[in-house]
C-alpha cells in the first residue's frame, strides 16, 4: 500500500527527500558540527524510512527523480561566483590549472593503487574511477567503461560528503590557508557537495571550486578511458 502511494504520489519521494534535508539543516544550525552534515542526515533519514516502512527503491525513485532533473542546471549556475571572481582567476591561472590537473591525476591514480592493493576486478575498478566528479558526469563515465552506475552514484555521494565534513580538519592539519587552494581542492576532490562547503568558507573558495568541478569533470572524462586500461 505504501509502495503504491509512492508510485502514484507525484512528489512523494521528493517530499521525503526535502523534509529529510530540512531536518539536516535544522540539526546543523542547532549543533554547529561538521558531523551533522545536511546531506548525510538526509541520506540516513531516507534510508531509515524506506527500510522501516519496507518501501522499495523503485517506488521511491519514481517520485523522487524530479529532484535529479535540477542537478545539471544547478551545476551550471555555479558559473556565477566564478564570473564574480574572474580577476582572481586570471592572477592565479597557472596555479589553478596545475592544481586541477594534479588533483584529477591523484584521484584516479589513488583509485588504481587501492584497487590493485585490494585486488578488485576491472568492473569494480572502473565503477570507482569517477568518484570525484559530479554525478551527471560520473554516471556517464561509469556506464561507458562498463561499471555499475548505481554504485558509482553512491561512491560519488560518499566522496562529496567526506570532503564536506572533513575539509576544515584536513586544511588545518596540512596548514592550507590560501582561499584559491582550498577551493580548487574541494571542487576537484568533492565536486558539488564539496563546493557547497567551499561557498560557506568564502566567495573566492566557492568560485575556484565551481571552476574545478567543470574542468575536473572534463579531464576525468578524457582521462578515465586511459586509466581504465591500466587494470
Amino acid at each position: 500500500m505504501i509502495n503504491d502511494f509512492f508510485k502514484e504520489a507525484f512528489f512523494g519521494g521528493a517530499a521525503l527527500s526535502l523534509i529529510a534535508y530540512e531536518l539536516g539543516l535544522i540539526l546543523k544550525r542547532r549543533f554547529r558540527s561538521a558531523i551533522f552534515n545536511p546531506i548525510l542526515i538526509a541520506v540516513i533519514c531516507v534510508i531509515a524510512v524506506l527500510t522501516i516502512l519496507d518501501i522499495d527503491y523503485d517506488s521511491y525513485n519514481e517520485s523522487a527523480k524530479y529532484i535529479s532533473y535540477l542537478l545539471t542546471p544547478a551545476t551550471v549556475c555555479l558559473a556565477l561566483p566564478l564570473y564574480e571572481e574572474l580577476e582572481l582567476l586570471k592572477k592565479n591561472l597557472s596555479a589553478v590549472v596545475c592544481g586541477i590537473v594534479a588533483g584529477v591525476i591523484a584521484g584516479m591514480g589513488g583509485v588504481l593503487v587501492l584497487s590493485q592493493t585490494f585486488r578488485l576486478d576491472h568492473i569494480q575498478y572502473v565503477t570507482l574511477l569517477p568518484k570525484s566528479v559530479t554525478t551527471a558526469i560520473g554516471m556517464g563515465i561509469s556506464e561507458e567503461l562498463g561499471g555499475v552506475a548505481t554504485i558509482t552514484v553512491a561512491v560519488i555521494i560518499i566522496t562529496g560528503i567526506f570532503g564536506n565534513i572533513f575539509a576544515d580538519l584536513i586544511f588545518s592539519a596540512c596548514k592550507v590557508k590560501e582561499p584559491v587552494a582550498k577551493g580548487i581542492a574541494l571542487g576537484t576532490c568533492s565536486h558539488a557537495i564539496g563546493t557547497a562547503r567551499a561557498m560557506e568558507m568564502g566567495e573566492a573558495e566557492g568560485a575556484m571550486s565551481s571552476l574545478a568541478i567543470a574542468v575536473a569533470g572534463i579531464l576525468t572524462a578524457a582521462g578515465a578511458p586511459m586509466f581504465a586500461g591500466f587494470m
